[in-house]
């Protein structure tokens, strides 16, 4: 009997000592990574509110890409592969992430905004995160399985931090790294890095945007008083979500194979940026705005088209989410530097306010719906952004919260922006996705298949 007793005892104790060691480990790590995105926030803000004031920025856009291609091609070196990168080292439990890489990529990152690139952040947010994380395990002296858990505390404290959702990044890191498999085992060093990440941020005085969903009004149909549930609201709900599924498709997509044309194209890897600025400069005076450059936050202008108008009635145009997608797939296939989420938030949020003019739906809601699921169709992370709309709007509505970004994440296919990411549970089930393969090797499996079918075709 004593001996059985003794069991749970000794089991607890290796879980406490567990929690002490990656707290440990892992708090310096998140202040430093905090402290970092917090200077990257400051700086980011501060570019984008010059280009505000200084509109001629935007006409020596090509010459800044000229300029990140130089970065990278003389000391980014494997940096440029960025996320993916980070992605690939913790999948094969490796720690090959460089030192350079947090610094190089905030720069770029700061330069492609100063001029008018439509980007976003958080790909910033996670580069320094995982490039800081690899750092301090070296320090450490991590190695394997420490190494991998380590990178992912990396990403969540990074995540966390940009956007001040602390419990988002922790289950994004997770999720993120293989569709249709959760890493558990990260979960407890990544919550500590994320929240650490994120009142590192608000310790010095960084704010983020809030939103707001105005209170919806109450069902007048005899279903939904019965069953004390909008079943008419769920069912468009459903409907917008497939679409925003579909915008999450379509951004992949288009990102891949412009950057794909482009390296065909083009012999020389510099003319690429060169090409992309002239293309958004082209656009610009096409639209006659800038409202689709930069991060698509602050309003330029009186009655720009911003993440926060879309959430008015009237606060988007009809084509600002294609206006967007456009853009920013442009901007960062050709080599300009960022990430895609806030973009994609804002393609999610007025993708909603149009959908919600056509369904008679609730404007706000839709804008907050399509926020978070057209993000949880391109990253493959429905859970991570289910939480990530309780965090940004509030806990009344996280039932259509999760229906919308499940939704979306089926119907965005066994795509995603981010092509190291592995397929472990596909959501189409057939022999093109059998095995562990990547988003990458997937398609190209896809592709392959494809050809051979033709081949066959053309033959009989």
């Amino acid at each position: 009997m004593t001996e059985n007793k003794a069991i749970p005892f000794k089991e607890h104790f290796a879980i406490l000592k567990h929690l002490v060691r990656w707290t440990v480990l892992v708090i310096p790590v998140a202040l430093a990574i905090g402290s970092m995105v917090a200077f990257f926030l400051w700086a980011l803000s501060a570019a984008i509110h010059f280009r505000f004031d200084h509109k001629w920025l935007l006409f020596l856009l090509p010459i800044a890409g000229l300029l990140i291609n130089f970065i990278y091609q003389s000391v980014g070196k494997s940096s440029e592969k960025g996320n993916n990168l980070i992605m690939e080292q913790i999948h094969e439990e490796g720690g090959g992430v460089p030192k350079r890489m947090a610094p190089i990529i905030l720069i770029t990152t700061i330069i492609t905004h100063l001029f008018g690139g439509s980007a976003g952040r958080e790909g910033t947010a996670v580069q320094i995160g995982g490039s800081i994380a690899a750092m301090f395990g070296k320090w450490f002296k991590l190695d394997g399985k420490d190494m991998r858990l380590m990178l992912t505390a990396g990403i969540a404290a990074g995540f966390g931090a940009v956007f001040g959702t602390p419990v988002t990044g922790a289950i994004f890191a997770i999720e993120v790294l293989t569709i249709g498999r959760i890493k558990y085992d990260a979960l407890l060093p990544a919550l500590i890095a994320s929240v650490i990440g994120d009142l590192t941020v608000a310790a010095w005085h960084v704010t983020h945007t809030q939103y707001h969903i105005d209170p919806l009004p109450h069902a007048d149909n005899f279903i939904a008083g019965f069953l004390h549930f909008d079943v008419l609201l769920l069912g468009k709900v459903i409907v917008a979500s497939a679409a925003f599924g579909l915008a999450s498709f379509l951004f992949a997509g288009m990102v891949h194979e412009i950057k794909n044309i482009c390296l065909k194209l083009f012999k020389y890897k510099w003319m690429i940026p060169v090409l992309g600025g002239l293309i958004i400069i082209g656009l610009t005076f096409l639209n006659g705005k800038p409202d689709y450059l930069s991060l698509g936050i602050d309003a330029e202008h009186a009655g720009a088209v911003t993440i926060p108008s879309a959430f008015n009635a009237g606060g988007a145009d009809t084509w600002s989410w294609l206006w967007k997608t456009i853009y920013t797939t442009v901007t960062l296939a050709t080599g300009f530097k960022g990430g895609e989420v806030t973009p994609l938030f804002y393609i999610g949020a007025t993708l909603g306010n149009t959908l919600s003019a056509l369904l008679n739906a609730p404007v706000s809601l839709f804008a907050a719906l399509g926020f978070i699921a057209v993000f949880a169709g391109a990253t493959n992370t429905p859970l991570a952004c289910t939480f990530m709309g309780v965090e940004l709007f509030g806990g009344e509505h996280a039932l259509l919260f999760a229906v919308a970004c499940f939704t979306a994440y089926f119907f965005s296919g066994n795509s995603g922006i981010y092509s190291s990411q592995r397929i472990a549970v596909p959501k189409i089930f057939d022999d093109d996705y059998a095995g562990e393969a990547s988003i990458a090797d997937a398609a190209k499996r896809r592709g392959y298949m494809y050809q051979k079918l033709r081949k066959y075709r053309l033959k009989k």
